[in-house]
């Protein structure tokens, strides 16, 4: 039997009701699992890598891997398009089903796909099409899932109900990361090398099986059912959202004033955090998994919490407080972050000067979002060198057709290898940490976490991080559901969202990565996701309306005053 779809009106706040319970549950666990989906390729891009990519270069296998990971952040938008177009025409339910089915079926087929070896370039290719598939679908399975749990909320509580939405993708890196834990200790390095990295992708189908089972027993949104039967639904959702000036508006300041600033606070607490430990400390990832996760597990439930106060004070309050608490603090907490995990590094930067001097002509932009430009001068290829090393330097400018020299502090080192590698040595003799080095923080187990004090001193600093997150993504769901009328809710809503979490947050670490690759300091690259955050608290503080007083069945932009 299908839940029946009963209207919710506005009115006071009251307890949720066993049928929102299983709204909530069956949208989240969808979710969930559609998150679980997407992940796998970014924990097991090794793997895939060694299977599916010819040739022997092991960075350039996973350079495309991660060209295949951005690809599915790339098209989210344009799933957003496609499945909010459906979903407002056909139908919530029904649209989420789809998305939850290419999405599940994508992942198994990964899965099963035969290597290089077998097919040739039939494999990396057949892969990437899967990772367009699953961007796709993502970018129309989290618009549908929001609108959903909304339109089922009680006036005064689609904040908190919304809110479980928000720790979907938390929970579905978290589910990636158990499974593949699992598999990885329970059978040899070489056997999951050769098959056991193909089971998480082929558990998918089980994900699905289920997912579609728990959906299928729920009907159809009242908010859009009521409309559907009105004759009143849109007929052509996507000119009516965006083809319309008033209409479009609402998206750009959704996208401007809350959804950019959003990603990047999110991608910076989640993942360019993680990048940065990883990448940047050179702390091992075992080490680096554990503190994160440890972080997450506790601040996850600071997502309920911001839901639920935004239903009390506010969606834009609590949004563009994150962002510009986190856009004033990034600085000091990052250099908290380093100064605890790798200590012998920052007093490197402090006591070794690396100083690089060409012909300005000669160094261009390091921007490469998906891995895949080619470097050529010396100078880039030095600068890319010493950021990967995390080595500090400065860049002077020289005289016009001048080669490219270098100094560590003051003594000339050779650069004709052009490759930067003798300047890493020099810099390494001078006081640079070399990968596992001594100081650097390991602690390879929970228990050598728990019982480190340095790794729950970075635990701390990475749980505030989350907590930022947990305040910008809390209650953006329910803000974006509601400056939406209905009959457009699904496509306005699912654009901003994808474009600010896509392609803003998406590709914030390989711009943060260029930024310190271009200026040569470690912590630069924060400006990046400082900037949008700013950005955003300007333009929302100005420009996005408070929401959560709406009653999303009867508003109507064009018959309201909104600016």
């Amino acid at each position: 039997m299908a839940v029946a779809a009963t209207p919710i009106r506005a009115g006071a706040a009251r307890p949720m009701s066993r049928e929102e319970r299983k709204v909530i549950i069956a949208s989240s666990a969808g979710t969930v699992f559609e998150w679980y989906d997407f992940y796998l390729a970014g924990s097991l891009a090794a793997n895939i890598s060694q299977n599916f990519v010819p040739g022997t270069n092991d960075t350039a296998k996973f350079i495309f891997v991660l060209f295949g990971f951005a690809a599915g952040f790339a098209v989210r938008p344009f799933g957003a398009l496609v499945f909010g177009r459906v979903g407002d025409m056909i139908g919530r339910k029904y649209t989420f089903l789809v998305t939850m089915t290419i999405m599940g079926l994508s992942t198994f087929v990964v899965g099963l796909l035969p290597g290089y070896a077998t097919i040739g370039y039939l494999a990396p290719a057949a892969f990437i099409v899967c990772r367009l598939l699953q961007g796709l679908a993502l970018g129309g399975e989290y618009g549908g899932a929001a609108t959903y749990v909304a339109e089922h909320a009680p006036q005064g509580r689609r904040g908190f109900y919304t809110s479980w939405i928000q720790t979907t993708a938390t929970f579905g890196l978290f589910l990636s990361l158990i499974v593949i834990l699992g598999l990885r200790l329970s059978m040899s390095a070489e056997d999951f090398a050769a098959y056991g990295w193909r089971i998480p992708f082929l558990l998918s189908i089980v994900l699905l099986a289920f997912s579609i089972w728990i959906r299928l027993q729920l009907s159809e949104s009242p908010a859009f059912q009521k409309m559907k039967d009105e004759g009143t639904h849109s007929k052509a959702p996507l000119s009516e959202a965006f083809g319309r000036w008033d209409n479009a508006k609402i998206g750009l300041i959704a996208l401007f004033g809350a959804a950019a600033g959003q990603a990047v606070v999110w991608y910076t607490g989640q993942f360019y955090a993680l990048f940065f430990l990883t990448q940047t400390l050179k702390i091992d990832g075992t080490t680096a998994n554990l503190v994160m996760a440890l972080a997450l597990l506790v601040g996850t439930p600071f997502f309920i919490l911001f839901g639920w106060l935004s239903d009390k004070i506010g969606r834009k309050p609590i949004l563009l407080a994150g962002c510009l608490i986190a856009a004033i603090t990034y600085f000091p907490l990052f250099q908290g972050i380093a100064k605890t995990g790798n200590p012998k590094l920052i007093a490197a930067t402090e006591q070794v000067k690396v100083t690089l001097s060409g012909d300005p002509a000669s160094c261009g932009s390091l921007f490469d979002p998906v891995g895949v430009r080619t470097f050529t001068a010396p100078c880039d290829l030095v600068r890319r060198t010493l950021a990967t090393n995390s080595i500090h330097y400065d860049l002077v400018a020289g005289a016009a057709g001048s080669p490219l020299t270098a100094t560590v502090n003051g003594v000339a080192v050779a650069t004709a290898d052009s490759t930067g590698a003798a300047l890493v040595s020099a810099a390494q003799a001078a006081g640079y940490p070399k990968v596992g080095d001594a100081s650097v923080l390991k602690a390879p187990s929970l228990g050598a976490v728990l019982g480190d004090s340095r790794a729950l001193t970075l635990t701390g600093l990475l749980f505030v991080l989350v907590l930022y997150v947990t305040m910008v993504y809390g209650p953006i769901a329910a803000l974006l559901v509601e400056l939406y009328p209905t009959r457009i809710r699904y496509t306005g809503m699912s654009l901003p969202y994808h474009i600010g979490n896509g392609w803003f947050g998406g590709f914030l670490p390989p711009t943060a990565f260029a930024i310190v690759a271009a200026s040569g300091n470690i912590f630069s690259g924060l400006w990046y996701p400082i900037v949008i955050a700013l950005m955003t608290f300007v333009i929302g503080l100005l420009l996005l309306p408070e929401t959560k007083d709406r009653d999303i069945f009867t508003y109507d932009p064009n018959k309201a005053k909104r600016f």
